[in-house]
């Protein structure tokens, strides 16, 4: 079986985000139940994709029941159903118990995409997930916000599975899952929480290279023992704040 090739992997990624933009204007109001889509050719060229890309996205948003195709007149807005798509919203993540419980989820999903990933993972993905660890260890030794980086890293993994409902759930959740993002705010990068940081980049590494080396139960384990790690020092914040 030959790997996809690189305009394939590209377009994937290219048909995500635009099923990301599609779907936001239809959330939030700018497309309405009803509305037709712009034509496959104003869509290439508003967002600068091929026709391949704008067809799978469009296929993406009809299996996820945003829009219907009526053959020969157009694609049209769907009702949103009574049922919001699935998300995590500010106000879940106010707590330690809140955050543990997302570390529970994650711990669930990343740790079988992880061994996904080492089996499926391209070059183009270990190059991606590479930048972002340098940019998350960068930011760290300077004092600076490492949160983005932090998650696309999580995010490359869930494209590397080639299941494009782990990369659309890790979307969907957003870098606020990324605990310390909401709860450990690093106004002063004092020694401890350098020490911590340096610790979850270690864990980072840990995973990066049984991904790399295609080490499916290394990367179930590597992340697997991150999360955990993360839900254990909020399980003991939890309790010394009880």
């Amino acid at each position: 079986m030959h790997p996809p090739s690189p305009v394939r992997r590209r377009s994937r990624t290219l048909a995500l985000d635009l099923v990301e933009s599609l779907g936001d204007r239809i959330r939030n109001g700018q497309l309405c139940p009803g509305d037709k889509l712009p034509t496959e050719s104003a869509i290439m060229v508003e967002f600068a994709v091929s026709r391949t890309v704008v067809r799978e996205a469009i296929s993406r948003l009809q299996a996820a029941g945003l829009v219907e195709t009526r053959h020969g007149i157009g694609t049209f807005v769907l009702e949103l159903g009574d049922a919001p798509g699935f998300r995590i919203a500010p106000e879940q993540m106010a707590t330690l118990r809140d955050v543990i419980a997302v570390l529970e989820l994650r711990i669930g999903v990343e740790t079988e995409a992880a061994a996904l990933a080492a089996q499926r993972r391209t070059d183009e993905n270990l190059r991606t997930m590479r930048a972002a660890l340098d940019t998350v260890m960068q930011a760290v030794e300077d004092g600076r916000d490492a949160i983005g980086a932090d998650f696309q890293f999580h995010l490359e993994i869930a494209r590397a599975t080639r299941n494009h409902h782990f990369a659309e759930l890790m979307t969907a959740l957003g870098s606020r899952i990324i605990p310390r993002a909401r709860l450990e705010p690093g106004d002063v990068l004092d020694p401890e929480r350098l020490r911590y940081l340096r610790r979850v980049n270690t864990e980072h590494e840990s995973i990066f290279d049984a991904i790399a080396s295609q080490d499916s139960d290394g990367a179930r384990a590597a992340m697997r023992t991150h999360l955990a790690n993360s839900r254990e020092r909020r399980r003991r914040a939890q309790a010394e704040a009880g």
